[in-house]
Formats: structure tokens, C-alpha cells, sequence
């Protein structure tokens, strides 16, 4: 987990929704804004990596984009962001292991053939006969 905290930059709007007059007057919506191209914590790998998975929520100037608005209070809402773009970052950052593909033991493909034959015939013994 990488911290780039110093590179994030923030822009505040009010949010939207119910709350009154609070609502109406304060800013208390957070967007931030990181621009993955200008960072300098994370190696061109690690860049592409992210670029990749997060390229639906990357913009065409190659910023990552968050808006949280949960809170009441600017402050909280900056905490929230921080740690969610963070998460999603450090999420994207996963490298899933290989699946290795292995065979069916001999006994389980015997026990498969053999339900096989039993229910052919099952179904054959339902034939009429003359």
C-alpha cells in the first residue's frame, strides 16, 4: 500500500440533495483529483497497471476523479476521499494469481463414466419393446 497523499488536489462545490439551508450555503461536496501520469510514488509499471483497470473512471486529461459528499462537514468528506481513492488505487494494484489447471483424479472420472452408464440405461429400459 502506497500513500500519495501529497499528490492529491481537492476542489470543494455544495452538495446536492436534502439539508436545508446548510445545503444551500456551504461547500461541503469534496472532489479529488489525482493525475496518474504526474506521480512520482508509483514505478511505470505500476502506472500502466492502474491505467488499465481504473480506465473507466480516468478521464482523457489522465486524472482519476472522486466526489464524496456523505458527510456534513468538508472535513469529513475530504478524510472519505482520500481513503476511497486510495483503496481503489491500491485495489488495481492486486495482481490475481494464475490459475494452474489440473486433471480429474481417476477415480472421479471412473465415478462420472459410471452415473453416465447407469442413466443410459435407465433411459434405454424405458424404451417400449415388442
Amino acid at each position: 500500500m502506497k500513500n500519495f497523499d501529497l499528490e492529491l488536489s481537492f476542489k470543494t462545490s455544495r452538495s446536492s440533495g436534502s439539508g436545508g439551508q446548510n445545503v444551500n450555503k456551504v461547500e461541503t461536496s469534496v472532489t479529488v483529483m489525482w493525475k496518474l501520469e504526474d506521480s512520482a510514488v508509483f514505478t511505470d509499471l505500476e502506472k500502466e497497471r492502474i491505467a488499465l483497470k481504473l480506465k473507466n473512471r480516468i478521464n482523457l486529461d489522465g486524472i482519476l476523479q472522486l466526489t464524496v459528499s456523505e458527510s456534513r462537514t468538508q472535513l469529513q468528506n475530504k478524510k472519505i476521499a482520500i481513503e476511497k481513492i486510495q483503496e481503489l488505487v491500491n485495489k488495481s494494484l492486486i495482481v490475481p494469481k494464475k490459475r494452474i489447471a489440473t486433471k480429474p483424479s481417476r477415480a472421479k472420472v471412473e465415478k462420472r463414466l459410471e452415473s453416465k452408464k447407469k442413466l443410459s440405461e435407465k433411459k434405454e429400459n424405458r424404451k417400449f419393446k415388442y
